[in-house]
């Protein structure tokens, strides 16, 4: 080769190299010297993680503008674990410890003691034993069954063929004890679950050690279990080394809820360490600089009544079988459901009812952390846009005056056996729910609480007894078989029937009228209005037997006896006595059983809204409106209806004017002449009423049921109250009388709270 061309080539290679040192190194100087702050800034942050941030939820208010429900911006703690790494369990040791410093309860669901000696604090700690449709016995593991059978703490006990009893306390030896007392024993004497199989449920000591080792909970000088147990060494039932008994069990029950989740025990995105949170606590873990323990705002509800519990319901984190639900629904259109996994949802009554109002669509922000889990950016991708406010039918000072009135009223009744009670007050033309009570009830504001306390409460203050207790309507019933005897033609509002006693066109020994059976007394010859006024069997009986109970369930059918009601919240939808329902049950039915069912006995089960609806169809002539509780929802700024209640008829029964005269007459002539006269005396205005007496059984009070309407002339509203074990229905009339006295008083007092946004004129 020539050598000043290779000489050339070289020239040219050593200059290619020089220009890419050159080029290399001026990239490296912009780099390194003038963006690397920038760049090293950009080094500390994660990968950008996606957001979705809850609405702020609407509004609850009662027709006249009184907020009932609304939010208020709260601290809460949760926790990333994924950044925190080995120090894990330091981390969340020193998160507990400044908890207990600043007097902070966190969420803990584990079943074990806090303290030594550690018992488990449910009777059934890893299943449950219960019935399924055939009487059969199954086995359900709990949720701490499950995370103990996902980490191999035990060995599934519902897969045996028989569910094991929990073994009865063993009693300790006198040197047993004395040892227990310096050792802090007493371990045998704590019931375990231990059915047959190889391996014995552990107690809660051992399972406490269970996890502990699992969760690394183990200080300086700590056995190591899986090798001692190797080398057939005794091991200490709780493992933990120096680390403090009761620091060991908060710790793992912290872990608990994390793995709950982690191991999908529990469907929850995440846990939330503790919510509304002070500022000295904020402050506290601050100062520490806790990685991966997150403190960020939120909002939650905020009561402003103590009335209404039953109807308003509460709102918590959705459960895995909510989730099923939820998820299939509120699509966007693009096959996603906007509910996450760890969402707040209504529970209860009117938040479960108008979740789709209330709830509001969820944002989407984008977060960027850096190593030690500050958040070092946020951009929002769609903001979230507030839920509506809800409007209800519910007059909230008459709801109040009615639990209040209850609640003094109910234990001073002459029976003695006074259980639950329930009234219901009902617009007569619409069907709108103005108070709807139940007594017991409960603190909505502090629920937790409430629920520990009340939980067992043979009285059941959680029951809205409303919407979901039944009763026998009793006498109430009797304006339905006049109604159907005479639009029926059977009677007319002149057709007079002799009370002779008993009723004995069946059998010799016939059912009894009431005044016979208490009195030996009869009430003559008497039309269908008088057999109103004074709760004639025997003319009922008479004129049910002509009915037969084909007719006469279909006339009760269409009164909404047996039916449901209409209400956005869950009833009950009770019992209409028939032939069918009978035989259903085992039993026979005979023709003489429609006796009992035309004086509101037999199987018949109805609810109080159920009675207040059946008497505001009668009085308003026949049109049977579905009752209900939404008025309106409106944007979260008070600007638009997005929604109004449009009325639904749900059935019509044609009344002849005269007809339902000769009855709503029977009713005035209670309140003006009958037995309930003194308590409607004072009234400025006439009422209808009507008693009932539901007989239970032999051995217990009969329950009280009184239904009234007012005013005579032009109905406006309905009252249906019910005693458990009240006895006479004739018992309420006061009671029924004060609540009418104070919703027609109060109408000419009571002001309207204008809302946000809304002229006053």
């Amino acid at each position: 080769m020539d050598t000043k061309q290779f000489h050339r080539r070289v020239w040219a290679m050593v200059l290619l190299l020089a220009i890419m040192v050159t080029g290399m190194g001026a990239a490296l100087y912009d780099l390194q010297i003038n963006n690397g702050d920038s760049y090293y800034e950009q080094t500390q942050k994660k990968i950008a993680e996606s957001q979705s941030v809850p609405a702020a939820r609407g509004q609850i208010l009662d027709r006249n503008g009184q907020v009932l429900v609304s939010n208020k911006v709260v601290y809460q703690v949760t926790l990333d674990t994924k950044l925190m790494g080995e120090d894990r369990n330091e981390i969340l040791l020193a998160l507990i410890r400044a908890a207990r410093i600043e007097g902070v309860e966190w969420n803990d669901s584990l079943p074990i003691s806090r303290t030594e000696p550690f018992c488990f604090t449910t009777d059934t700690p890893f299943y449950t034993v219960s019935s399924n449709e055939e009487g059969v016995m199954e086995r359900s593991l709990t949720r701490l069954g499950k995370l103990a059978d996902k980490m191999d703490w035990i060995d599934d006990p519902t897969k045996e063929s028989q569910p094991a009893a929990a073994s009865a306390p063993k009693e300790r030896s006198f040197w047993g004890k004395v040892k227990d007392f310096f050792t802090g024993g007493g371990k045998a004497e704590e019931p375990v679950q231990t059915p047959a199989g190889p391996r014995p449920l552990p107690n809660a000591r051992q399972l406490l050690g269970q996890m502990c080792a699992s969760f690394g909970i183990q200080g300086e000088g700590a056995v190591d279990r899986k090798a001692a147990e190797k080398d057939g060494q005794t091991v200490p039932e709780l493992n933990i080394g120096d680390l403090p008994p009761e620091d060991a069990r908060a710790l793992a029950g912290v872990l608990y809820e994390l793995y709950l989740r982690s191991k999908e025990v529990y469907i929850a995105n995440g846990y939330v360490f503790a919510s509304d949170v002070d500022i000295d606590f904020i402050s506290r873990v601050k100062e520490q600089g806790l990685t991966g323990v997150v403190i960020q705002p939120t909002t939650v509800r905020q009561y402003h009544t103590r009335y209404a519990a039953h109807l308003l319901g509460r709102v918590a984190l959705m459960s895995p079988e909510e989730w099923a639900y939820y998820k299939t629904v509120d699509e966007d259109g693009d096959g996603t459901a906007d509910y996450q996994m760890n969402d707040v949802v209504g529970k209860e009554g009117v938040e479960r009812a108008f979740e789709s109002y209330l709830r509001g669509r969820p944002g989407t922000r984008t977060v960027e952390r850096n190593t030690k889990g500050k958040v070092v950016s946020e951009d929002w991708t769609t903001e979230p846009e507030p839920g509506d406010n809800v409007i209800l039918t519910l007059d909230i000072g008459l709801q109040a005056y009615v639990e209040n009135l209850l609640a003094e009223s109910v234990p001073e009744l002459e029976s003695e056996k006074t259980e639950g009670a329930a009234c219901v007050v009902l617009d007569v033309d619409t069907a709108e729910v103005l108070a709807a009570a139940s007594y017991p009830t409960f603190d909505l504001t502090n629920y937790a609480a409430e629920l520990a306390e009340k939980g067992d409460d043979p009285l059941h203050p959680f029951l809205n007894r409303a919407l979901q207790g039944a009763y026998p309507p009793g006498s109430t019933f009797k304006m339905i078989t006049a109604i159907a005897g005479l639009e029926e033609g059977l009677i007319t509002p002149t057709t007079k029937i002799r009370d002779e006693g008993r009723y004995t066109y069946y059998t010799p020994d016939g059912p009894m009228c009431w005044i016979y059976r208490q009195f030996g007394g009869r009430h003559g010859l008497i039309d269908v209005s008088t057999a109103i006024e004074v709760s004639c069997n025997y003319f009922m009986f008479d004129v049910g037997r002509q009915l037969g109970i084909d007719r006469l369930d279909d006339y009760a059918a269409r009164f909404g006896l047996g039916e449901k009601t209409g209400i956005e919240l869950e009833e009950n939808t009770g019992v209409m006595a028939s032939p069918a329902y009978t035989e259903a049950h085992g039993q026979t039915w005979y023709e003489g059983n429609t006796l009992s069912v035309a004086i509101g006995q037999e199987s018949t089960q109805v609810t109080p809204l159920q009675l207040a609806n059946y008497i505001a169809t009668l009085v308003n002539g026949g049109t049977r409106n579905a009752v209900h509780l939404l008025k309106e929802a409106k944007s979260s700024d008070f600007s638009q209806v997005t929604y109004r209640y449009e009325p639904q008829v749900l059935d019509t029964i044609q009344i002849q004017p005269q007809n339902l005269e000769a009855v709503k007459a029977g009713m005035l002539r209670l309140t003006t002449q009958g037995s309930v006269r003194s308590a409607f005396q004072g009234l400025p205005f006439q009422a209808g009423a009507k008693t009932g007496s539901a007989q239970v059984s032999a051995q217990t009070e009969s329950h009280a049921v009184f239904v009234c309407f007012a005013p005579y002339d032009d109905p406006e509203i309905v009252v249906a109250m019910a005693v458990e074990h009240g006895g006479s229905g004739g018992e309420l009339a006061h009671m029924a009388a004060d609540v009418l006295s104070y919703y027609f008083s109060s109408q000419e007092t009571r002001e309207e709270i204008p809302m946000e946004n809304t002229l006053i004129r």
